[in-house]
């Protein structure tokens, strides 16, 4: 018998925790190597986990929708088919009616309960068990997470609930999620109504023991009900009610709905028959929040798909507030609303979580590091001939095109072999300086954003290696196949702004690096050539800009220009006549 312990993997390298969006197997499902587990989110990126092993799914520890630390073990694997005994997830044992009394009895004594350990570890580590049972705090979505708002509640007080049962949805400006209860009982109280923000660790409910106590409704729990925010509570039923019916976790062809695309579709009023009838760009035609807000954009252009009753809201916040955007008022602009102040036509957009999570990391690599940058111009006119000379040849050998790529990332590892200080970080008082070369690249996700993903070791690759590392890189990135390990540790990016025929740019570093490299739209330009037989000449050449932003607390502009001028030399030095290499 060989067990495998499958760990919440780290996906990048300020992230400390991970959430189960998907099972994609479940306990007695067989599984191979590198086989897609399970879906996890992050704030940086939404992605599948490969097995680490073949075998047979035995146990899930995490159930969909937890968020648990990085390194937390999150399912077993028995290697042994023949040995394989499925232990069902943890929550059927809970229910047990005994259970929760030692439970509430073990609060205020140190001595642990062998009967429960899940259900107290839980609710212990989470939120606060007092005399009258156990209180549910808004958890923390992510280490930058200090609030949370309550989407819609899924029980209500007096409503029996058993351990790891959906509790509650809450939204962050990273993520969207249902919340599990944390023990087994009867909801007492409700402390915070649907569409409250409140700060992380805030008491949001109470879980009473099963008939341990009466059902109590607290000042906050009426108004989920009935009174203190009509407003809210007129735009998240009446306004939106789709067919009447809420939207299943999975529709009857089998596809699977996260708990963002339900809350956004029953909130905009999309019924399951809609959801069904789009196409999903997701893994096996999942919708994603994507699909969903390009069909609502779309629908609603059309006069007869939109209901009267938004138009006059935007309008009347207008007109109370005339000339002032009505971005304040508590008006829903998902999908994308044109509203009219004054003379001014102002389009509202809402960020997308990749957006959102884009913006945080600039903002904070730009306060970190000292941002400097320096530019070099490059003839690459022998390059250019030698990829036209060779480019079908390697196509028809490799299988893949060969792009200006894994040219660059050569001459970058070259030049960062030289200067080793561009391949480090500084830590606190310290500079670390990476011996290995782990080398990002810039891949945009259609026009919504781009990730990062990395070269491991590419000091070790030729051009033709990193031809292929790229290729597959950038397929995996386009196509939401990205493995955890190839969006971290990179020790150096490089990104090509001219793919996309911008000349140059002054790119934000990927922090904890120390710089990044981009490089610009190759043009053709008149030149004067400096020969010493002929004099100088003026001729028709290929140029390219290239930019190194960097961190000035560590990097000055001597060093810079010196890696620039020995990156300069590697690209002018492929020849037109010459082999890969």
């Amino acid at each position: 018998m060989a067990k495998v312990e499958v760990s919440m993997p780290k996906m990048g390298e300020s992230i400390t925790e991970g959430t189960v969006i998907e099972w994609i197997k479940k306990p007695g499902d067989a599984v191979e190597m590198d086989e897609a587990l399970l879906e996890i989110g992050t704030d940086k990126v939404d992605t599948e986990v490969p097995s680490p092993a073949a075998g047979v799914l035995t146990e899930v520890k995490v159930d969909e929708g937890d968020t648990v630390d990085v390194g937390t073990i999150i399912a077993v694997i028995e290697t042994d088919a023949s040995e394989a005994v499925v232990v069902e997830s943890p929550a059927p044992e809970a229910p047990a009616p005994a259970e929760p009394a030692p439970a509430e009895t073990e609060t205020a004594a140190p001595a642990p309960s062998t009967e429960a350990p899940a259900a107290d570890a839980q609710a212990l580590a989470m939120n606060g068990a007092s005399g009258d049972g156990v209180d549910v705090l808004m958890p923390k979505m992510g280490e930058s997470i200090m609030e949370g708002t309550v989407l819609a509640w899924h029980k209500q007080p007096g409503d029996s609930i058993e351990l790891d049962e959906t509790l509650l949805e809450i939204a962050t400006d990273k993520v969207d999620t249902e919340v599990p209860s944390p023990a087994a009982g009867i909801v007492s109280e409700i402390l915070v109504p649907e569409g409250d923000t409140v700060e992380v660790g805030t008491r949001i409910a109470v879980i009473s023991a099963s008939g341990s106590a009466p059902v109590q409704s607290s000042q906050a729990a009426a108004p989920a009900s009935a009174s203190p925010a009509p407003a809210l509570a007129a735009e998240a039923a009446p306004a939106h009610s789709g067919d009447g019916s809420p939207i299943p976790r999975k529709g009857p062809d089998g596809i699977f709905f996260s708990p963002l695309v339900r809350s956004i579709a029953e909130k905009e009023g999309v019924s399951l028959a809609e959801l069904q009838s789009l196409s999903g760009s997701g893994r096996e035609n999942r919708i994603t929040k994507a699909d969903l807000m390009a069909y609502l954009r779309n629908r609603g252009q059309a006069p007869a798909a939109v209901p009267a009753a938004p138009a006059p809201a935007v309008a009347s916040v207008a007109a109370t507030t005339p000339g002032a955007t009505p971005v304040a008022a508590p008006v829903s602009f998902e999908p994308t609303q044109i509203a009219q102040a004054g003379e001014s036509r102002v389009e509202i957009i809402k960020m997308d979580r990749m957006r959102q999570i884009i913006a945080e990391h600039m903002t904070r690599s730009k306060a970190t590091s000292a941002h400097v940058t320096s530019f070099a111009e490059i003839d690459v006119t022998n390059l250019v001939r030698f990829r036209e000379a060779n480019k079908a040849a390697f196509q028809q050998r490799e299988g893949i095109k060969l792009t200006y790529t894994p040219f660059f990332v050569f001459a970058a590892v070259e030049a960062l072999k030289d200067h080793p200080i561009l391949n480090s970080s500084v830590e606190g008082q310290e500079i670390h300086v990476r011996k290995d070369y782990h080398v990002g690249i810039a891949v945009a996700i259609g026009k919504t954003g781009l990730v990062a993903p990395v070269i491991r070791n590419a000091g070790q690759m030729n051009v033709i290696g990193l031809a292929h590392a790229a290729n597959d890189l950038a397929s995996r990135a386009r196509s939401k196949q990205l493995l955890p390990d190839q969006l971290s540790g990179g020790t150096f990016t490089v990104t090509n702004v001219g793919s996309l025929g911008s000349i140059m740019g002054t790119p934000i570093i990927n922090q904890p690096q120390g710089a990044i490299l981009a490089t610009g739209a190759i043009k053709k330009r008149p030149m004067v050539i400096e020969d010493p037989n002929i004099g100088d000449t003026i001729a028709i050449r290929s140029m390219m800009y290239v930019s190194l932003s960097y961190d000035h607390r560590i990097v000055d502009g001597a060093m810079a220009s010196s890696f620039l001028r020995r990156y300069t030399d590697v690209m002018e030095s492929f020849g037109p006549h010459g082999e890969l290499r």
